[in-house]
């Protein structure tokens, strides 16, 4: 044990962080532990009781630094390995999760002048309540023929940094000028374990309309959005953007107080928590598609040149893997859905099972179409490929004799279905996907789903071999910057040689319940392009009426 160096991973997902502590010669994983944010997500009231409109989704960055606090320790601790072992560390974080911070780094919301104004808080990635601005940047970039808008699929979300930003302009322009910056989370905390701000590049692309070659969005853009925007980028955002497996710095002597590391320890530049994904999963080449499956589910494929794909997240040069354009899609909810309908529709336990366990296991004995039941997956809006968060879940064929299980195994396919119109959309404009990877809690817990995707998309797929799959890939660039002659990588890839792969367990598809799905499907897409295409917008006149009657802003209003 005293010769092994070891690489720690850090995780900041939707309700937990993580640590994880792995074998930097051979990716085996040593000991994890998880802190669940004590404030969760701040979806209905702030801490101090203020009441939140709908479709906010706020975090307490203290749970950040909790999650340092309470996991990296213990991780050392139950492994038996010294500080000293660890030869660098790295962060995945999700995105678009951003904040407003003093010049120092300090959150708005950690100041008690701001602690009651809910954009001083950090905005989480499903935060949807800037649906204005984001049509309204859809809007004006259209009719400017904006280069860059091909590159977010022909739309930009209200989900991203932009939105996000115009938002606390336009609602609370005193937070707005009290920030010196406006940053994404993963971001952030580098700057808290370095003391170096850092801005990732993947972040950047992804989204905040940053381009390796063109730099950030012009000005006249952003004037033309809001005189008021047109030196965001110059006096609130840090304009030097580093590549994914760069040194971001060291940790501090803080930090090192905080965390039993060692100061000094190498930490490299954050990624998005997705991302990470494929480099745990082994995929280093073009044509495997990798789902992360959790709360909501990221598709992620990469290629050798830049297209233009409808609908699609991004894609951005370098942005998962360097040497690649990494493309990327979307589901707005998946394991949400299903937990939503655990939650509301269902007991904790049901005959000694869990729920999940139990519907999964009546679901299991139907065969494809036997319910009679079609779904629409867009109990919190659709990311890709419509990109529109104003579209609503929809269930299709119900009687007085439909049963939860039928329900269930219905919004699984919805979801499956969703998938398939996703890779479907990439191979339309030209981007291959020969295989199918997967990795991520759904993945993990649920064969009947996984079976049922296989079944709807006519694919095998792969699962990768770690459980914690983002928290391994930031293990992994975290050996990257420590380099060889620190213990680790000169380069992503030969970690990937090293550290990742899959399992021997692939789920193939039925053929027949394929032939199944392909009618079904076809119906799915009718609804799909009627509700989703402008054929009928009774979702968004029942959202609007939703907003209406609680007093709150209309997601359709145009922005100041």
């Amino acid at each position: 044990m005293a010769d092994r160096k070891f690489a720690l991973g850090l995780d900041f997902g939707t309700e937990s962080g993580r640590a994880l502590l792995v074998d930097a010669a051979t990716g085996e994983e040593v000991s994890t532990q998880v802190y669940e944010y004590a404030d969760g997500v701040l979806d209905r009231e702030l801490p101090d009781g203020t009441p939140l409109a709908p479709d906010w989704a706020l975090q307490n960055p203290s749970d950040y630094l909790e999650t340092l606090r309470q996991t990296v320790p213990a991780v050392l601790a139950s492994a038996g390995v010294p500080a000293a072992q660890v030869i660098g560390l790295g962060v995945d974080f999700t995105s678009c999760t951003m904040l407003p911070t003093d010049a120092e780094g300090t959150p708005l919301c950690l100041k008690p002048e701001w602690a009651g104004n809910p954009h001083a808080w950090v905005k989480l990635w499903k935060h949807h309540a800037a649906q204005p601005e984001a049509d309204k940047i859809n809007q004006v970039a259209s009719r400017r023929e904006e280069p860059w808008l091909a590159r977010y699929g022909g739309r930009y979300s209200s989900e991203w940094f932009f939105s996000k930003v115009w938002q606390i302009l336009n609602e609370a322009p005193e937070v707005y000028e009290a920030a010196d910056r406006m940053i994404e989370g993963g971001d952030w905390l580098i700057w808290q374990l370095t003391g170096r701000e850092t801005r990732s590049l993947s972040a950047a692309g992804y989204k905040a309309i940053h381009d390796k070659r063109a730099g950030f969005v012009s000005r006249e853009f952003l004037a033309e959005l809001d005189p008021r925007l047109e030196g965001v980028v110059a006096d609130k955002m840090m304009r030097k953007v580093s590549p994914l497996g760069e040194k971001a710095g060291e940790l501090t002597p803080g930090m090192a107080e905080l965390t039993g590391l060692l100061a000094g320890t190498p930490v490299a530049v954050a990624t998005v928590d997705a991302h990470a994904s494929v480099p745990a999963a082994g995929i280093a080449d073009v044509g495997k598609l990798l789902m992360i499956m959790g709360t909501s589910i990221c598709h992620l494929v990469l290629g050798r040149e830049s297209r233009p794909v409808e609908g699609m997240c991004g894609v951005v040069e370098d942005g998962i893997l360097p040497g690649f354009f990494g493309y990327e899609a979307g589901q707005s909810g998946a394991g949400d859905i299903l937990a939503w309908f655990v939650r509301t529709w269902t007991p904790g336990e049901i005959e000694g099972r869990s729920a999940h366990e139990h519907l999964a296991h009546r679901a299991a004995n139907l065969k494809p179409g036997e319910s009679g039941l079609l779904a629409l997956d867009w109990w919190n809006g659709n990311r890709s490929v419509l990109v529109d968060t104003n579209l609503s879940g929809l269930i299709l064929g119900a009687t007085l004799k439909t049963t939860l299980a039928e329900l269930y195994r219905a919004l699984i396919e919805s979801i499956a279905f969703g998938t398939r119109i996703i890779i479907e959309n990439f191979e339309q404009y030209g981007i291959g996907v020969r295989e199918l990877y997967a990795c991520g809690g759904m993945a993990e817990k649920n064969e009947l789903l996984m079976q049922i995707f296989s079944d709807v998309t006519g694919r095998s797929i792969k699962l990768a071999r770690s459980s914690q799959a983002s928290a391994l890939g930031a293990a992994m660039f975290g050996a990257v910057a420590a380099g060889r002659w620190g213990g680790g990588y000169d380069t992503i890839f030969q970690a990937i040689d090293r550290m990742g792969g899959v399992r021997d367990k692939v789920y193939q598809p039925d053929p027949s319940d394929h032939a199944v799905y392909n009618d079904i499907f076809e119906d799915y897409v009718e609804l799909h392009d009627y509700f989703g295409r402008g054929a009928n917008d009774v979702m968004k006149r029942l959202r609007a009426l939703k907003a209406h009657e609680r007093g709150v802003r209309p997601q359709t209003d145009e922005c100041k």
